[in-house]
């Protein structure tokens, strides 16, 4: 591969993870917009927004069979698209049933994204030969900083959810199509068949990278869903300061992955894994004990810098055990991203009613730390990027 080839390739994947991250938060943030527009009764959104996941975790599956026929960049350059797409179907219905088939459109679309993306991520990294998949998750945490920032100009201008989706949809899905022209696809083997560690995967190899994809994502359903009520309800807050925690947390989230590729190139996957566990772990724990909404603010923010650096590099550590099959790996990995956040959300939520919202926070808290155990699972120092362990400089481009 030239240098420009792959130069130009990153920048298509980023601008893809960019435009995933504006998708998914103009979703998430206008729920209650969406809740209104169908009609849809407090009982029954939690089931719509339960299949949006589950839909997505059998996607990404499926993704996996496909994937050994048909390129990881065909797979996104077609996904994209039928996002944004049933973005904009989600504002455009009027009937309850044009809403469950919009967001079942989203879900099945965004695991087959999610899932591709990665795998590009992975196997582009490979090229490189040095940390580059931290940059690729930056990338998708700017997109939810400004999707956020337009959901809110919708809301605050009183923009239907259609003329709010409209303009984004008409700007960033052709821009992503052509983009996907300069996708750059790895060389692992894709039918699993070969011999040794790298070829034949293993889900007992796997499994405690599943396990922090899984706890990592619990920790980010909860900042997510659990944060302005807690500063709140808990910490007595007004409701405007109750949307600073999400917005402090995306930014540092935006931070430490901005920066984590260079503190994985010089001190190696598992040590940066197992500082951003224990910083995470403290932030929950700071969560718990705090006693001012300025307290709880700022833990919050600590919990971004410890969470941001996680799952990039549980996918990349993926590919790393599983060379050559990486695709597979990536995979069924990202199932687990969805597990997170399906059991996260309804976990603190139940604790914080039987027992205590401060007592909650103590469950993310021990489970991000679990992650520190199974970090060895991230490869020895020696094998980190950078440091004079980089391959050749004559793939080290951009």
């Amino acid at each position: 591969m030239t240098d420009v080839r792959l130069r130009r390739g990153r920048a298509s994947l980023a601008f893809s993870f960019f435009v995933q991250g504006v998708a998914f938060a103009l979703l998430v943030t206008r729920i209650p917009g969406i809740q209104d527009r169908y009609g849809i009764s407090d009982g029954l959104l939690p089931l719509f927004l339960a299949a949006v996941p589950i839909l997505a975790g059998v996607a990404s599956v499926a993704t996996e069979k496909v994937v050994a026929r048909v390129a990881p960049s065909r797979v996104l350059r077609w996904s994209q698209p039928v996002v944004l797409l049933a973005l904009l179907g989600v504002g455009a219905g009027d009937a309850l049933w044009m809403a469950a088939v919009a967001l079942g459109a989203f879900g099945l679309s965004v695991g087959a994204l999610d899932a591709s993306m990665n795998m590009l991520g992975v196997s582009l990294q490979r090229a490189y030969g040095r940390s580059i998949m931290l940059g690729f998750h930056a990338a998708y945490s700017l997109g939810g900083i400004a999707g956020a920032s337009l959901a809110w100009v919708g809301a605050h201008w009183h923009l239907s959810l259609f003329w709010s989706y409209l303009p984004v949809v008409v700007v960033l899905a052709p821009l992503a199509f052509l983009g996907s022209r300069r996708y750059v696809d790895g060389e692992a083997v894709r039918d699993g068949a070969a011999a040794g560690k790298g070829g034949v995967l293993s889900f007992r190899l796997l499994l405690p990278l599943c396990l922090v994809m899984t706890f990592a994502y619990i920790g980010d359903s909860t900042v997510s869903n659990w944060s302005a009520k807690y500063l709140q309800d808990v910490l007595g807050s007004s409701e405007e300061a109750a949307t600073v925690p999400y917005n402090a947390y995306m930014v540092t989230t935006l931070l430490g992955r901005a920066v984590g590729d260079f503190g994985v190139r010089h001190l190696g996957a598992s040590v940066v894994v197992r500082a951003g566990a224990v910083l995470a772990a403290c932030g929950f724990a700071l969560v718990a004990v705090a006693q001012s909404a300025w307290v709880g603010i700022a833990a919050f923010t600590v919990l971004g810098l410890g969470l941001s650096v996680i799952v990039p590099q549980t996918f990349a550590a993926a590919g790393r055990l599983f060379p050559e099959n990486s695709d597979a790996a990536v995979a069924r990995l990202n199932v687990f991203n969805y597990v997170g956040f399906l059991v996260g959300s309804p976990l603190v939520g139940a604790l914080g009613d039987a027992w205590s919202y401060r007592g909650a926070m103590v469950v993310p808290m021990v489970l991000v730390l679990v992650t520190v155990v199974y970090a060895t699972s991230f490869g020895a120092r020696e094998a980190r990027y950078g440091g004079g362990h980089e391959r050749p400089r004559t793939v080290d481009v951009g």
